[in-house]
């Protein structure tokens, strides 16, 4: 989680401790007494700001509380005024303002605001905050009005456009909106064998995060080794570990802080965050197409070419899934900008999202995130994060390749049970 709350990460900057032996990782933020602290810090913060006066000098207080109600999910009848007060000075606001009014609406499925939000559709000029309201809006209705209704404007918006990232966002929504008319149909196992065949991407260890389309259900992660074999558990099964590809505000993956997009990342190395938010556990580092350059992305340092385009990215793909769109996620949401996506895992309070289907796995701003479990003097007891780290370096080492597929729509966490035809 690499992008959330600003304000609270500096408060906590100063508590960050690591200390690491043989036998035990501490994070001084995942100790009950500042679990504690850090959930009445998000109260305070939402009740304070809430109730200062919305003007340009205290945007930025309001966009604090939205961020903390966005991350706990709270939704209480006291803020209903306020949040209607926001949403009705929507059009004049800053765009971070919109965007984080936006997002918070969208993860809470607060769905009543559609007229003022089709008025910001309508005159916003800034592909982003189109991209966000549309998708506000058809959270609430996926009709054939409103899909032609959103459609028509962006047409439109696509005229008035110079910038290409702006274009690409827009492209990006059309697509999007196009999957959700035509509901293409989900790889088959005969589509999604080569990917899986010993022999693709010889040489390089391939990390494979399998999700569902609907990211409220954990996804799992197995670990493919420098020879094309699986990585195999201490029974000689294959090995692997239940994977979170959702985002807080669970919006598409081609916005910024939406669920983490299906395609391939580089895989480079690891390293140790310094956000509490993410704990101290080994991380996966990963990059995107527009992140990097071609040389380093397809790992060929004889390329001269340093513009990135479709064709360059398809290299990477089995010649059966050349056509296959959703895999090219990765490549189209690093052209639109999102950046900084890692496999990590978490020292955040699972208590936050009790009682949802993740549980208790917590989402992220647009990673992928195992479980860890910290007792109440901070201290790692579970860390499947370490045990993905662990089986990465087994496989050879972090240099390769992370593939991110959903497999279909099926309302439960993924089971190896599904996988295994893959590679057998």
């Amino acid at each position: 989680m690499k992008k959330i709350l600003l304000f609270l990460a500096i408060i906590f900057l100063c508590n960050y401790i690591i200390a690491q032996t043989d036998s035990a990782i501490y994070s001084k933020f995942a100790t009950a007494q500042n679990r504690q602290k850090f959930s009445n810090q998000l109260n305070h913060s939402i009740t304070t700001n809430l109730s200062l006066p919305l003007n340009d000098s205290t945007e930025e207080n309001w966009q604090d509380a939205f961020s903390a109600m966005e991350l706990i999910g709270y939704q209480q009848a006291w803020t209903k005024p306020a949040i209607k007060m926001a949403v009705d000075s929507l059009e004049k606001r800053s765009l971070n303002f919109q965007q984080a009014l936006l997002e918070m609406l969208y993860a809470g499925r607060q769905t009543q605001f559609v007229i003022p939000v089709t008025h910001l559709l309508m005159n916003t000029t800034t592909a982003k905050i189109f991209a966000v309201c549309a998708e506000y809006l058809l959270l609430k209705d996926t009709s054939k009005k409103t899909i032609a209704m959103v459609r028509g404007a962006g047409i439109n918006k696509m005229q008035s456009l110079t910038d290409d990232k702006e274009k690409v966002i827009m492209a990006e929504f059309f697509r999007h909106l196009d999957n959700l008319v035509k509901k293409k149909p989900y790889p088959d196992q005969q589509l999604l064998k080569p990917l899986f065949n010993k022999n693709y991407l010889p040489g390089k260890v391939v990390v494979y995060s399998l999700q569902r389309k609907n990211r409220n259900y954990p996804g799992l992660v197995m670990v493919r080794d420098t020879a094309g074999n699986f990585i195999k558990n201490d029974v000689g099964k294959i090995w692997w570990l239940h994977q979170l590809a959702r985002s807080v505000s669970n919006m598409p993956a081609y916005i910024t802080n939406g669920n983490t997009p299906q395609g391939i990342f580089n895989l480079y190395g690891f390293d140790k965050s310094r956000s509490n938010f993410i704990g101290p556990t080994e991380n996966l580092q990963l990059t995107m197409p527009y992140e990097t350059s071609i040389q380093h992305f397809l790992n060929d340092s004889t390329i001269a070419d340093t513009s990135w385009n479709k064709k360059w990215y398809a290299r990477l793909l089995p010649a059966a899934l050349k056509n296959y769109e959703p895999l090219y996620e990765t490549f189209y949401a690093s052209g639109a900008g999102r950046t900084e996506i890692i496999a990590h895992g978490t020292a955040v309070d699972p208590e936050f999202y009790k009682g949802q289907s993740y549980y208790p796995y917590t989402p992220t701003a647009g990673c992928l995130c195992t479980r860890e479990i910290w007792d109440t003097n901070g201290k790692r007891s579970v860390s499947d994060q370490q045990k993905l780290a662990n089986a990465v370096k087994k496989a050879g080492g972090a240099n390769g390749y992370l593939i991110v597929i959903e497999l279909n729509d099926a309302q439960k966490p993924v089971t190896v049970e599904e996988i295994l035809p893959f590679i057998k």
